[in-house]
């Protein structure tokens, strides 16, 4: 949801060398981005003070804190940057050499927005000139990583011919957010029945206890790809799949970010602010929805209401516009 910020950030600051400041387990999404000149590691568990004594070595000229966070904004500060541009969010507005108000419309309009409007008011404040343009969103992945996503099928036999469908069908932060599993591995038997159609189950490892259950409703099983991959492999994976199914989770942004088609299933999560921009959004429109709840304490009717046979025929619309 930040990429068209970070785009626009480029495109106002053409010879700027940008660096990235993500932590480490995210590197894999921006490793072949050409809206970045070099990324800035948070390694697990680092201290305070090694990050401020990071950024002071890199004498930045511009910190952009897309994050909401005090403590970003005291690192940024500590470390020394000429300029603090963020929002005035947690006390931290004394930090910050540019501190921007929290735009009233935060809750109307999609995330992306959010982060948009931050670099216009970098824009302002350096009288750059910017055309109003549509968003840009994409990720691309170069050949070395493309190649090695195609050998990880290879080794799961899948050949090159298959049309290979992923599903994300977990969820690391709310069990209310998983469409069945029953139903997922409906759906898998319903689109393996065309022998051309090959389904990877993709996640973190933290997942592989659903997909496990996916497997084990399944007649026609399904490759197990979850908690065997880096996030970076299963970018590159994403990107040479035909179509994604999966919750409203953070694979379903970067596979529509890339391009593959991606179909999602909403249900207690509000898809009007956060959906993955470019995707197809399924949801049922129940009276408690969007709840925001992590676990549903009555029946779940926002996701059993969604049927497979619904979802297949969602997924055989995209996979006709290929």
């Amino acid at each position: 949801m930040q990429i068209p910020a970070l785009r626009r950030l480029r495109r106002s600051f053409p010879d700027a060398h940008i660096t990235l400041c993500t932590r480490k387990w995210t590197r894999g999404i921006f490793d072949d981005a050409d809206f970045v000149d070099s990324i800035l590691e948070i390694l697990p568990d680092e201290s305070f003070l090694s990050q401020v004594r990071k950024w002071r070595r890199e004498r930045f000229d511009l910190a952009v804190l897309f994050t909401n966070s005090f403590e970003t904004a005291l690192i940024a500060r500590l470390g020394k940057s000429a300029k603090q541009f963020g929002y005035a969010n947690e006390g931290r507005s004394v930090l910050l050499s540019n501190s921007i108000a929290k735009p009233l419309w935060k809750n109307e309009k999609h995330e992306i927005h959010y982060y948009l409007n931050l670099v216009e008011e970098i824009e302002r404040s350096y009288g750059i000139e910017i055309p109003q343009i549509e968003p840009e969103f994409g990720l691309t992945v170069g050949a070395e990583r493309l190649a090695a996503a195609r050998r990880i099928l290879d080794e799961s036999g899948i050949p090159e011919s298959s049309r290979v469908i992923a599903f994300c069908p977990g969820s690391t932060n709310s069990r209310a957010k998983r469409w069945p599993t029953e139903y997922y591995a409906k759906l898998n038997d319903l689109l393996s029945v065309d022998s051309a159609n090959k389904v990877v189950l993709l996640g973190d490892a933290s997942e592989l206890d659903v997909s496990l259950e996916v497997v084990e409703k399944s007649t026609i099983k399904p490759v197990v790809l979850t908690g065997k991959t880096s996030l970076a492999e299963a970018v590159s994976l994403l990107s040479i799949c035909s179509l994604l199914v999966s919750n409203d989770t953070g694979p379903a942004h970067i596979s529509a970010a890339l391009g593959t088609k991606t179909v999602v299933i909403f249900g207690p999560t509000n898809p009007q602010t956060t959906h993955p921009i470019g995707a197809r959004i399924l949801r049922e429109p129940v009276d408690c929805a969007p709840c925001m709840l992590r676990d549903c304490p009555i029946d779940h009717r926002c996701m059993t209401r969604i049927t497979p046979e619904r979802v297949l025929a969602a997924v055989n619309s995209e996979l006709d516009r290929i």
